[in-house]
């Protein structure tokens, strides 16, 4: 025993600084394994299965995956989602212009800052509900505009034309001013030096912002792009709190037709939910994992 203990001591100060990382690391590894990778296994397993969440499981192999080919509330949702992918990356462009116009030494800025930060410090469920009553019909402001300007009184989120644009609206106003918070971190870490460089070479403007600011801003794109898909391809709370998937599923998402099919009272079924959240899975890594390699082949090159 007396042996063992200086054994694995001497172990321990040869190797500390090669196994100390992994000891900080260990508790969020464990922690990511059990809530999301283990899940994402479990979940394409399940989706091989006809379960109501339980019963005893039935083997039906790519049955679901056959039936979501023929299935047109799929589509439609899938429709909806490359809609919200589109429309929903204009965040980060908005949020860099934002925040370029927040970077800087003027008497009341800190005001604006706070002004234009405050969507992103309210949840979703207070977002939907404050845009449910600006697109109201009856007493909604932006249905007043409008009818003020044509003369017609537009229901926003009842008609299958507008409502899908409507939510995405109200997903943008808090997810530009989260980019927005991105990119002033990342324009307060920018080396001055660069920048004061190249306007002494007769650099300004567009010139300055392109071949200057925006590779130093590379990391907040980054995060920005990444988290702007992730929120665009699993949008489910606006849809929830603002129409409920209608009018007649016309604003349904992946995410949301997955919690009709194996949550709520018209579906449980497990396996066919599982299976919409195996192509939800897909197609946001498809898009991530595009991402990056685009991201590495432009350092690489750089």
């Amino acid at each position: 025993m007396s042996s063992t203990v200086p054994a694995t001591s001497s172990y321990w100060k040869r190797n500390q600084q090669r196994l100390a990382p992994w000891l900080f690391l260990a508790p969020g590894m464990i922690m990511f394994s059990i809530y999301v990778i283990i899940p994402i296994f479990e979940s394409i397993w399940i989706s091989f299965y006809d379960w109501d969440g339980l019963g005893a499981k039935t083997w039906i192999g790519m049955a679901n995956y056959v039936e979501l080919l023929d299935d047109e509330a799929f589509y439609t949702s899938l429709k909806n989602n490359i809609l919200w992918l589109v429309l929903y990356l204009l965040a980060v462009p908005a949020g860099l212009a934002v925040a370029l116009f927040l970077n800087q030494t003027v008497a009341g800025i800190r005001l604006y800052k706070s002004l234009f930060f405050f969507p992103f410090v309210i949840s979703q469920v207070v977002v939907g509900l404050i845009f449910t009553w600006f697109y109201a019909p009856d007493f909604g402001l932006l249905s007043a505009l409008i009818k003020a300007v044509s003369g017609e009184n537009i229901a926003i989120l009842a008609d299958e034309r507008y409502v899908t644009l409507g939510i995405i609206a109200a997903g943008l106003w808090p997810q530009i001013a989260y980019c927005m918070i991105l990119y002033l971190t990342g324009l307060n870490n920018i080396n001055p030096e660069q920048v004061e460089a190249a306007r002494m070479d007769g650099a300004k403007g567009w010139s300055l912002l392109w071949n200057i600011v925006l590779p130093q801003l590379g990391p907040a794109t980054f995060i920005a792009i990444v988290v702007t898909v992730i929120g665009a391809l699993r949008s489910f709370d606006l849809v929830s709190i603002m129409t409920d998937g209608g009018p007649y599923g016309s604003s349904r998402v992946l995410s949301f037709y997955m919690y009709e099919q194996a949550l709520s009272e018209y579906g449980y079924r497990m396996g066919y939910g599982a299976a919409i959240a195996v192509v939800l899975f897909m197609i946001m890594m498809v898009f991530i994992t595009l991402f990056i390699v685009r991201m590495l082949m432009q350092e690489r090159n750089a």
